[in-house]
């Protein structure tokens, strides 16, 4: 639930950036949205278990970086306050791509705009939920590409 709370908005900006042609506006919306929905949904869980545990909940994923001592491993951190940016920035995003959807309406980049707006909370959950200054830089990075 940790991995899929992170990472499903860039599943869904994966898909509607490379098969937007394919999808459409409409399919590029409803992946998105559905992306972000369900994202939330499990935002809301973690922050939940988090706060009502006491508990951090750390993921690692793999190691990233590794040279003579210093070892930099890919992690996703929820502690109480990444917990709650985490529902924050999932809410927020979702209610940002379904309001898109009409703003959007007589563009012709649909599949790109809203590509880019899951590609922008991916990298929003990967600064909130930095476990590490690369990873933290990494994902500010990517904010800002994004932007």
């Amino acid at each position: 639930m940790t991995i899929a709370a992170v990472f499903l908005p860039l599943l869904a900006a994966f898909i509607a950036g490379f098969f937007g042609r394919w999808l459409g506006d409409r399919g590029a919306q409803i992946v998105t949205c559905a992306g972000l929905g369900l994202a939330a949904v499990f935002g809301v869980i973690l922050f939940f278990d988090v706060t009502t545990t006491h508990q951090a909940i750390v993921q690692p994923l793999f190691t990233w970086i590794t040279a003579g001592n210093l070892d930099v491993r890919w992690t996703l951190r929820f502690d109480p306050l990444s917990a709650v940016m985490v529902a924050v920035v999932t809410i927020v995003s979702a209610m940002v791509h379904v309001y898109s959807i009409g703003y959007m309406a007589h563009d012709k980049g649909v599949p790109r705009f809203m590509a880019y707006l899951s590609f922008f909370t991916f990298f929003m959950l990967m600064l909130v939920t930095a476990d590490n200054f690369v990873q933290l830089f990494f994902g500010w990075e990517g904010v800002g590409l994004c932007s």
